[in-house]
């Protein structure tokens, strides 16, 4: 079972973007998806109903999340997800890289375009017509075996050079965790420091992330449009981990925080969903609002309010 899932923040266009990729992406599906209620009085709420409170969805066997959130975050290249073609696996490799570079790249925005690089015989990084950043590659089959989606975060402004840094702190945290490769910046490039990491993945929890540094002159660096939603077990595991993760008070909501790298998180308990999607819509809007209220999650209160 996939521990940690990408989360993605749209401006109300969450279910055409989920139908989108569903539609790109082979063996992928539709697994659940929540709309906002009715006549809900929380400010943030207004004006959103029918639209996709919580959408989860898998991709080539990834589990994604998404949600309408308005217009308050942006969709940015900092975390792009690595789509790995291997020709020892897939025996059109190439074929299938290029049509489905068409497709994400349609009304888009191409930052790398498809060509031949050093590091593969053919790699490109496109910006969707919705946001969202992928980095296609044809992969070296002689190389450790990777998954086919690897979420990749890309340290920019004032974390450039923090990459290291932040993946053994992340090791740190999490349980089935390990060091992947690391290739270093060389000496004599422009902007970026000698030794900081100019590619490398990781493990954690038993999935494949991939960091990098770049400190080119970007624009853009992490915010709460892509987050890193965990499934704890249990409160103990969202008290262990919303005290190791969390810095800063201001940003802590409905079981989000955000790392001292930047990195938005969501802490929250495998019994949510359920808890949410329960039949009887006043005991799932009772719990619905009770979360709300809360910054850390708090299991036995959710449980009151869904009891009452």
């Amino acid at each position: 079972m996939q521990k940690i899932t990408p989360s993605l923040w749209f401006d109300k266009n969450c279910e055409e973007a989920i139908n989108f990729y569903i539609s790109v992406f082979p063996n992928s599906k539709i697994t659940h998806i929540q709309y906002y209620p009715e006549g809900s009085t929380e400010p943030h709420m207004q004006g959103m109903e029918g639209k996709v409170l919580t959408g989860i969805f898998e991709l080539a066997g990834q589990r994604f999340m998404a949600l309408d959130g308005g217009p308050i975050f942006k969709l940015n290249p900092s975390i792009s997800f690595i789509l790995n073609f291997d020709p020892s696996k897939r025996e059109n490799a190439k074929e299938e890289l290029t049509v489905l570079w068409k497709k994400l790249s349609e009304g888009g925005i191409a930052r790398m375009p498809l060509q031949k690089y050093d590091f593969s015989e053919l790699y490109g990084w496109t910006e969707d017509k919705y946001g969202v950043s992928w980095q296609l590659m044809l992969t070296d089959p002689s190389g450790e075996d990777r998954p086919f989606i690897t979420p990749s975060l890309m340290f920019t402004q004032e974390r450039a050079g923090k990459a290291e840094e932040a993946v053994d702190f992340y090791l740190s945290v999490f349980k089935n965790s390990k060091k992947g490769m690391v290739a270093r910046y060389p000496a004599g490039m422009e902007h970026d420091k000698e030794g900081s990491i100019m590619f490398s993945d990781f493990m954690l929890e038993n999935q494949w992330f991939a960091a990098m540094d770049s400190a080119q002159v970007h624009d853009f660096k992490f915010n709460e449009a892509v987050s890193l939603y965990v499934e704890c077990e249990d409160q103990n595991e969202i008290d262990e981990l919303w005290n190791k993760l969390t810095t800063a008070p201001e940003f802590e909501q409905c079981g989000w925080l955000k790392d001292k790298y930047g990195l938005s998180w969501q802490i929250i308990p495998k019994q949510l969903g359920e808890l949410l999607s329960d039949p009887y819509k006043e005991k799932a809007g009772r719990v619905l609002q009770a979360m709300l209220q809360m910054k850390k999650i708090d299991i036995a209160g959710l449980q009151k309010a869904y009891d009452r």
